[in-house]
């Protein structure tokens, strides 16, 4: 095998981990995202400020 296909290889298998984990990320930040839904309408007095939440690792 000659050094360039060597090379060309290894950058090859890098850049298909580097999409594996990307991939990945992508589908935990999917899974793990808040998804927004449209306030009920009631009578009862909405707060301005709401306290934010940090994300729980499981």
């Amino acid at each position: 095998m000659s050094l360039t296909m060597a090379i060309l290889m290894l950058v090859g298998a890098w850049l298909s981990v580097a999409a594996a984990m990307l991939w990945g990320v992508l589908r935990i930040a999917r899974r793990h995202h808040p998804h927004h839904t449209l306030p009920k309408k009631t009578t009862e007095a909405v707060p301005t400020r709401r306290s934010r939440r940090h994300a729980q690792a499981h």
